[in-house]
């Protein structure tokens, strides 16, 4: 945090010096929030660089997710599910969208995401780094249930895709495999959040297995 501000009820939230005071008034007009905690804080960007976001055993990328509550939920569970990092990439919502960051519950400001304009290159980061890269795609020639143990336990880069449209064909083709999520019942799809949380955690159950 560069700077925080709050009013005098807030400021029992964030013990320590360097903090303004200020009335309630002056503190909405500095959040989005329609009934502000009564603390806003002005923060330095947390975003990493590319190379540190795609280095572990799990990693999540995103690939022109536009939905802020999406985004910040799949960070929140990727750092549930014990992932190393997240890219958001290509024409993804930004990172710092204040609905992306409540959604995300504070995971994104520990777990490290990167920004990256071109997804193609974030799936060859991801396997420069060691990483299998398994796309989520509903047309996919396997069965995420059907995945065999050691493939799922070996370091993975899920590969999201958008909401509306999924993974365009030509990315999802550089994947090593394309997974389908079983639909067992009468829904067309699943939510991209829904979708992450499944696959993640199925590598996260393997790895830890």
């Amino acid at each position: 945090m560069v700077e925080v501000f709050a009013t005098a009820a807030g400021a029992d939230l964030v013990p320590g010096a360097g903090v303004t005071l200020v009335d309630d008034r002056a503190l909405a007009s500095l959040a989005e929030a329609v009934t502000p905690a009564g603390v806003v804080a002005v923060c330095r960007f947390v975003d990493v660089p590319l190379a540190d976001a795609v280095r572990g055993d799990l990693v999540a990328i995103c690939a022109d997710v536009r939905d802020p509550g999406n985004a910040g939920t799949v960070v929140r569970t990727a750092d549930a599910a014990g992932a190393a990092g997240v890219v958001l990439a290509g024409q993804s919502v930004d990172l710092y969208n204040p609905k992306t960051l409540r959604a995300s519950a504070g995971s994104a400001l520990h777990l490290p995401v990167a920004v990256e304009p071109d997804p193609a290159r974030a799936v060859e980061a991801a396997r420069a780094a060691g990483l299998t890269v398994l796309a989520a795609d509903g047309a996919g020639e396997a069965d995420l249930h059907g995945l065999p143990v050691d493939l799922l336990a070996a370091p993975t880069a899920w590969l999201f895709g958008n909401e509306a449209w999924g993974l365009p064909d030509d990315l999802a083709a550089v994947a090593d495999h394309r997974v389908r999520i079983p639909i067992h019942g009468r829904a067309e799809s699943l939510n991209l959040a829904t979708a992450a949380a499944l696959c993640l955690y199925e590598s996260a159950r393997a790895q830890r297995g």
